[in-house]
């Protein structure tokens, strides 16, 4: 009886550190290094789900304004460290491939205030956007965001590539493969 408590302590303390938070948990815990990405492919007939949300100059930018070159959602929150450490990587990858994608930040479970103050204190130089809380449960239900980070890969014409939960080294060298370097 025993063992089978600790098996479940176990696999319980496990399924809270795969992700830095649930969708509309501001947690502050962090998963650990062994952690693994959650990574899904999509097939080639998924258009991934429009999308129009403020950005940082105070208009709106809608995802499918993006077309003709591959987009990574990086849906993420300040309050997320593996987001925040994600960071430096992201901005070598964003210096490599800016030329053949747009990487599009969609901050979530953040105030107003604290995104703004996120985007300018770890200088992001690409695209963002904010998920304001009312519209928070069904873009994330319909990306299928379990964790943060998430991102989300797609093609120049607008279909869905892959789906990466977690911060991962493999999600870079995916990129540098689909883009050429």
């Amino acid at each position: 009886m025993k063992k089978s408590i600790l098996t479940f302590a176990w696999l319980a303390m496990a399924l809270m550190v795969v992700s830095c938070g649930q969708r509309t948990t501001k947690s502050e815990s962090a998963p650990t290094d062994s952690t693994k990405a959650v990574v899904a492919e999509a097939t080639d007939t998924d258009l991934a789900p429009d999308f129009e949300l403020p950005n940082l100059q105070g208009s709106s930018l809608k995802l499918s304004s993006l077309r003709g070159k591959y987009v990574v959602i990086d849906f993420w929150g300040s309050w997320c460290i593996w987001c925040i450490r994600g960071i430096p990587s992201m901005k070598e990858a964003y210096a490599k491939h800016k030329d053949k994608m747009e990487i599009l930040g969609v901050d979530c479970n953040d105030t107003e205030e604290d995104w703004r103050a996120a985007v300018a204190e770890h200088q992001m130089p690409w695209l963002q956007v904010r998920c304001p809380e009312d519209q928070m449960e069904a873009l994330l239900t319909a990306y299928g965001v379990e964790g943060f980070p998430t991102k989300v890969v797609i093609d120049p014409e607008g279909k869905l590539v892959k789906v990466i939960v977690g911060e991962d080294p493999a999600f870079y060298t995916f990129l540098d493969e689909l883009l050429g370097q």
